[in-house]
């Protein structure tokens, strides 16, 4: 029973800066994280569930990625999602999904997307069916032109599929999810990657090797695949059995369908080449009469200066601990405090009865609380006590 009613007892205050929102109270199913409130669920998978959240402050639409800390940890997946979200934030395309802010819980990290409200570019073949000649071309001009910026920024996707390309309310084109790619500080002395990863009907045969390959022709690969579907509404390599369709795949064995025209079998011919020295390049891609037709050039905004500290912060608590006693009818009432920053601008601390009174330490609580009134925003639904068992 002291032990449940010193769990219990624990509360956490989180001090945000005066453009954020934080909680105070005792923990409570939320339906708000910082200044954003949540919506339904938009996808879930095996580490992270994405919501649809409005900004209150903007009233802007944006996607948020839930990722439990506790289950990364778990499972040694740490460098891999700081990966992402160092990945994303360096990547300023009006091709590629952006990443707005990083916030974070001690239980759960808040990653902050733009919301592609068009949904999967896989939905809508999947409801439509295979894409007229000339909008597969619009969609994958803006593909080459978010991959070709990805590449000049030393950054590879290497799982480039339908499912992980979105379109807004205009129709735009964005690449997303980039858990599986590659910064330069993967490749290894011999100029490449040696990570087999990715879906197996759009991974390059270099890939499946497994001798190492580079990052910049398995992306183009992925992309040859992608405009296959787009215009045959099917794959071009599509066997139940692994063995098969990794054979046919280093062999870059498939048939196009008799409606392509004979310029887009000759430019897809080029991409998906097995090999990958003679494939070709998205410089050549740029200049081949068939991509250019109806091309337009991407409009960039200026660079803006780049920080990697929120992620750096979300991923290493602060070990600032203090504690401090107080004597009351049972002793001293012992409330140990911890710092945890969450982000540059956003900290969270707990407090916890490790000694004394529970009456005492709500008191004590309460007292605190009021006091810091003008810097700490309470919730609606966080105005009650601890309780204690």
């Amino acid at each position: 029973m002291q032990t449940q009613a010193r769990r219990m007892s624990s509360t956490a205050l989180t001090f945000p800066s005066s453009s954020s929102i934080a909680a105070v109270g005792t923990p409570v199913t939320r339906t708000r994280v910082g200044k954003y409130e949540l919506g339904n669920t938009l996808g879930e998978g095996s580490f992270a569930k994405v919501k649809y959240a409005t900004n209150l402050t903007s009233g802007e639409s944006v996607a948020i990625k839930i990722i439990d800390r506790d289950r990364i940890l778990r499972h040694k997946m740490v460098e891999g999602i700081k990966r992402e979200i160092s990945t994303m934030k360096l990547i300023k395309h009006p091709n590629v999904i952006r990443i707005f802010e990083v916030l974070a819980s001690k239980t759960k990290i808040y990653i902050v997307l733009e919301y592609a409200n068009g949904g999967e570019l896989f939905d809508k073949i999947a409801r439509h069916g295979r894409l007229k000649e000339d909008e597969a071309r619009g969609y994958f001009q803006q593909l080459i032109n978010a991959v070709d910026y990805c590449h000049s920024r030393g950054v590879y996707h290497r799982d480039l599929k339908p499912e992980n390309l979105l379109l807004d309310s205009f129709g735009i084109l964005k690449v997303s999810d980039f858990g599986l790619s590659a910064l330069p500080k993967q490749v290894r002395e011999d100029g490449l990657l040696h990570t087999a990863c990715g879906t197996p009907n759009y991974v390059a045969p270099e890939v499946l090797a497994d001798k190492g390959y580079n990052g910049t022709s398995a992306d183009v690969w992925s992309c040859g695949v992608i405009l296959f579907v787009l215009m045959a509404g099917y794959l071009p390599f599509d066997e139940p059995n692994l063995t098969v369709l990794y054979r046919r795949i280093q062999k870059a064995s498939f048939a196009f369908p008799s409606w392509f025209s004979s310029s887009s079998k000759k430019l897809i011919k080029r991409i998906l080449d097995p090999n990958p020295v003679t494939r070709i390049t998205i410089p050549e891609i740029l200049k081949n009469d068939w991509f250019k037709k109806g091309y337009k050039p991407p409009h960039f905004q200026p660079d803006e200066d780049v920080t990697l500290d929120d992620v750096d912060a979300v991923f290493n608590d602060s070990e600032i601990k203090l504690q401090g006693d107080k004597t009351g009818r049972k002793g001293h009432l012992s409330v140990a405090t911890e710092v945890f920053e969450v982000a540059p601008s956003l900290h969270m601390v707990q407090l916890r009865k490790t000694g004394g009174d529970t009456l005492e330490f709500h008191k004590f609580y309460k007292n605190l609380n009021s006091g810091l009134k003008d810097i700490v925003w309470t919730s609606e639904q966080s105005n009650e006590e601890p309780k204690v068992a």
